[in-house]
């Protein structure tokens, strides 16, 4: 049964990939109308010409099938020579094609629009100099947004791409490419077999700097992979493309070393682009990153690190997702946990970012913990039943809890038969595409285990364990027994949990001169409920009981009594920054479970994390803390717990390095928590030049995240950010503009940011981001309680009449998670009537229901 409208569902696509193969792609783009002025709301969309030719064999002479395609207008259709008449065969996202024949050719000749919503082709026209830059973004099916195609991941083909361009700009896509002096069309060579969703456009004026990567393989050959990085003209003076290359050439080194699979795809630009939705995509040969890394202003080493990461984590797609492809999203798993897992490990193994897995532990498991914890919840191996699904499952479960498991994975096989495993799969799978099975039997083959039951327990079930120790003493002090006690925790909602196989250290700690050292450990198998560690008995009694000490599984850490009051007391004197930030990560989790006051974890962080070393940990523990602050703390104690983070962080900031990213840090996070007359007087202060801290430099970044609060609390008027904008007349100006001007303490204020997100389509998706931002103020419940039934009122139509990316933010972004019980009583009541709302929709409302449930549960605990 066909999916109607732009969705796809799984069976469709495994009945076309039964019947179709694909041999080739020609799409040819003609975009040299992207510089005219047009596209407003009463002319239509802004369009390109996009012509493609598709030769593809079918295993059914005489059968039907259909090709995707979402255009404004279809010129022409011809099935081999065959002229198709358009108003019959194309619906306005798929052509019927009728009647194959063993080898066919199709040429569709469209109009395709420019996008401004980061989906397809998009056009960013810059506010600082007028000039106009094009980039693709597909992922999981918006290639035919742009050309016709078969738009699923296990058709693979060669593509070839020529783009006519304005005159004075470059084009880049997957493949080499230059401009034909004779027609002025630039012309790209041939790709290996791709899959539609990574193959790229990205044109423009953009600053362009270029290297080069060299290695003499093993069989003496020589390697040399043009390196490329761009970005706008404006960002120029900004962009640091040495330290790009750097970290490019340390990871193709790493996988060059461990993978024994030379990187397939010629070239490897790196295009940073504006208004982008997602942090990076790995199209091969060009993949496109969000433009704020580029930092204009001065960040800590924490955002040097994410940006290593993520580049190291595209460039693992390349073997990941590019040259070896799941068959269908439900083995989404199969790139993007890999590529999350060999981000971290190739950053440590590779960089000067040696605390990589601390950062992985703090960072990228909460998020993990939060999605395992949602009733959304599913295995690593989903049940992905159409592309709106697909979309979802980008989610912390995808990456993040997939990632652990591999890591738990490599420390169950071992490190040298891991790798062996993916050489053998590389070689075996090349352009081709793959299942669960696939790798599992690889896996099985190199390490002579059985994969089939760890990947039942840790692939294939849903939930996050909790692991506890608990600890008996004899007379002397000395530890009789220590057992590690294992909760199922929540699977799938409605079924009992699950007990998995975990391979743990458990380590010991106590006082030694001031700080808390580990003096034992143990590694050991966790299997079922209870589980005896025998050689840690006879040790003398431990001041902390730190279960998974280096942090080997996936798991909520538990602690007992004695450990918890030791944390309470002594957690700043742990000199191990992985375990200190193990401990802080279970403590977040405790809060979030409701088994301990918000404002207990508020108070460790104003006595604890001043203390903290790692810059990545302290800026998560401000997040946290805003968190429990905004959503956990009792109602009653909100404004006392706001006093004392202001208080504290402002003393933190005094107390800091001047000039270093603890400063930065502090001084960001006290911006955040600035509510009293004194406090907003001092941002105004370090605005203005009135008020100095020593070695705190007031750049333009840190210029607007003072105006933020100072427009929440009414300080700042429209001319006074008027006039921000003017002195920062940028594309990031104008976001943080928009931003701080939906964020003003007005009713007129908020029904126009309302009016221009929810009844109009006039905002790009960047901009709808940042008018939510400033709209959704913690401070501004009462000012913001009218909007909760205007939400439930208008979601099911944004969701049907907004492209998928800006209903996902309106959706989630909008939600009245300020307004407690009566937000929650109306979300019940949404979900209970809108029974047939469209999957993807109520799985958004679902989620934000079940995180107001959490906070209100915490609320009650604090109070």
């Amino acid at each position: 049964m066909p999916v109607p409208g732009e969705n796809l569902s799984r069976d469709e696509a495994r009945e076309r990939a039964e019947l179709l193969s694909v041999d080739g792609y020609e799409v040819a783009l003609d975009v040299t109308s992207a510089t005219t002025a047009g596209g407003d709301a009463t002319e239509g969309p802004l369009t390109f010409r996009s012509v493609t030719t598709i030769r593809f064999r079918s295993a059914r002479p005489g059968a039907d099938s259909f090709a995707d395609l979402i255009a404004p207008s279809v010129t022409a259709v011809e099935l081999n020579g065959r002229a198709l008449d358009p108003a019959v065969v194309f619906d306005g996202t798929r052509i019927a094609l009728d009647g194959l024949a063993a080898e066919n050719v199709l040429v569709v000749d469209a109009q395709c629009a420019y996008s401004r919503t980061g989906e397809g082709l998009h056009r960013f026209v810059d506010p600082e100099d007028g000039e106009v830059y094009l980039y693709t973004q597909y992922e999981p099916a918006d290639a035919r947004r742009v050309f016709a195609n078969f738009e699923q991941p296990d058709l693979k083909a060669p593509f070839r791409f020529e783009v006519t361009a304005p005159e004075g700009w470059t084009v880049w896509s997957n493949g080499a490419g230059e401009r034909d002096a004779a027609d002025g069309v630039w012309r790209f060579t041939e790709t290996r077999p791709i899959s539609t969703y990574i193959t790229a456009v990205v044109a423009g004026p953009y600053h362009y700097e270029t290297d080069l990567y060299t290695r003499t393989l093993d069989d003496g050959t020589v390697l040399e992979i043009p390196l490329g990085a761009m970005c706008r003209k404006g960002l120029a003076r900004h962009f640091d493309a040495d330290d790009v290359f750097l970290v490019t050439k340390q990871g193709l080194d790493f996988f060059h070393d461990r993978f024994d699979y030379p990187y397939p795809f010629g070239k490897y630009d790196q295009a940073f682009v504006p208004e982008y939705n997602i942090g990076a995509m790995e199209n091969p040969g060009c993949v496109t990153f969000r433009e704020e890394f580029i930092f204009r202003g001065k960040v800590t080493q924490a955002a040097y690190e994410r940006r290593a990461n993520v580049i190291l984590h595209e460039m693992a797609h390349m073997w990941f997702g590019d040259l070896v492809t799941m068959v269908w999203w439900d083995d989404l798993w199969l790139k993007e946990s890999f590529a999350d897992f060999m981000g971290s490990y190739a950053m440590v193994g590779a960089t000067r970012f040696t605390n990589g897995w601390t950062t992985f532990a703090n960072n990228r498991k909460a998020w993990a913990y939060r999605a395992d914890q949602m009733p959304s919840t599913h295995p690593v191996t989903a049940d992905i039943r159409d592309l709106e699904d697909a979309k979802l499952n980008f989610d912390g479960i995808t990456y993040a809890k997939g990632a652990s498991v591999l890591k738990q994975l490599v420390a169950y096989v071992g490190e040298d038969a891991f790798l062996e495993g993916a050489r053998r799969y590389f070689k075996r799978h090349a352009y081709g595409n793959t299942r669960l099975a696939d790798l599992l039997s690889v896996l099985e083959e190199v390490s002579g285990r059985d994969m089939t039951a760890w990947s039942r327990a840790w692939l294939q079930t849903a939930g996050v364990n909790s692991l506890t120790p608990v600890v008996t003493h004899d007379a002397s002090g000395r530890i009789t027994e220590l057992a590690v006690v294992q909760d199922p925790g929540n699977g799938v909602p409605g079924e009992e949990g699950v007990l998995r196989p975990h391979r743990v250290a458990v380590g010991l700690y106590r006082h030694e001169d001031g700080e808390l050292v580990r003096y034992a450990s143990a590694e050991a198998d966790v299997t079922g409920a209870r589980t005896v560690v025998p050689e840690l008995a006879g040790a003398e009694r431990p001041a902390l009981v730190l279960v998974n000490d280096e942090d080997l599984t996936y798991c909520k850490i538990r602690f007992d009594e004695a450990s918890l009051e030791t944390l309470r007391s002594h957690l700043g004197d742990i000199t191990d920054p992985l375990a200190r930030a193990l401990c802080w990560s279970a403590l977040w989790n405790l809060t979030r479970d409701a088994l301990m006051p918000a404002r207990d974890f508020v108070g460790l962080v104003l006595r604890f994390a001043g203390r903290e070393t790692d810059i990545g940990v302290l800026q998560m523990l401000h997040a946290w803390t805003r968190i429990a602050l905004v959503h956990y703390a009792a109602p009653e104690w909100r404004a006392e717990g706001g006093r004392l983070l202001a208080q504290g962080a402002l003393r933190e900031l005094r107390l800091a390095e001047p000039g270093g990213q603890h400063q930065l840090t502090w001084a960001r996070f006290f911006a955040t928590v600035a509510e009293s007359e004194a406090d907003l007087q001092l941002l105004s202060g370090l605005l203005d030049g009135t008020a100095k801290i020593d070695g705190l430099d007031v750049d333009q970044e840190l210029r607007w995240a003072f105006l933020e609060p100072l427009a929440s609390h009414g300080v700042a008027d429209a001319n006074v950010l008027d006039a921000e904008l003017a002195r920062d007349d940028t594309a990031s100006g104008t976001r943080h503009h928009v931003r701080c001007l939906a964020a003003r303490p007005s009713a007129e204020v908020k029904d126009r940011a309302w009016a221009r997100v929810v009844a109009s389509d006039e905002l790009s998706n960047a901009l709808v981001e940042a008018t939510i931002s400033g709209f959704a103020q913690s401070g501004q419940r009462e000012l913001l309680a009218p909007y909760a039934p205007q939400y439930f009122e208008a979601v099911e139509r944004v969701w049907s009449e907004r492209s998928i990316q800006i209903g996902m933010s309106i959706v989630s972004g909008l939600f009245p998670a300020f307004q407690g019980e009566p937000a929650k009583a109306a979300a019940e009541r949404w979900l209970a009537e809108h029974t047939d709302a469209a999957p993807a929709l109520r799985r958004l409302v679902l989620e934000a229901h079940d995180d107001l449930s959490r906070a209100l549960r915490a609320q009650a605990r604090d109070a």
